[in-house]
């Protein structure tokens, strides 16, 4: 499982449920099992933000960390899309539209994901065969929260 520790990861946002039907959308479109998967508010997030040199304050939706490389926002979900199965990296001429523009976008989706999507109660459990895809399964929840 060495080489997994390579693979781009995908960090969400647990409780939202655009969020996890954005990582249930890849793992649909992803039969190489080309992305890993980590709650943002992990520790396995944040050992892996720390280990790309992320300080960023980060948005409580998408980042994903590809070789070394943070992408936020927009920049993250083009980025996954591209590297899908199918016609989704026809998406890839949205990279033409600037990111102040397309991030003008995300933002104002994610500040409405609760009230559009809603929150989960409970936590989604992958099953046994996707369990190796997510950094943080054996991690127990954050208290407090």
């Amino acid at each position: 499982m060495t080489g997994d520790a390579d693979k781009p990861l995908i960090l969400f946002d647990g409780e939202c449920n655009l969020c996890d039907g954005f990582v249930q959308f890849v793992i649909a479109r992803d039969p190489q099992a080309t992305f890993r998967f980590a709650a943002l508010r992990s520790v396995a997030a944040e050992e892996a933000l720390e280990a790309a040199g992320c300080r960023d304050d980060l948005p409580d939706s998408i980042v994903l960390i590809d070789s070394g490389r943070v992408r936020m926002k927009s920049g993250a979900v083009l980025a996954v899309l591209r590297r899908l199965h199918r016609l989704w990296p026809l998406t890839a001429p949205l990279w033409l539209v600037p990111s102040p523009l397309r991030d003008v976008v995300y933002d104002a989706v994610a500040r409405r994901r609760i009230r559009w999507f809603g929150r989960r109660d409970a936590c989604w459990v992958p099953t046994p065969e996707l369990r190796a895809r997510f950094a943080d399964v054996d991690e127990r929840p954050a208290t407090g929260e």
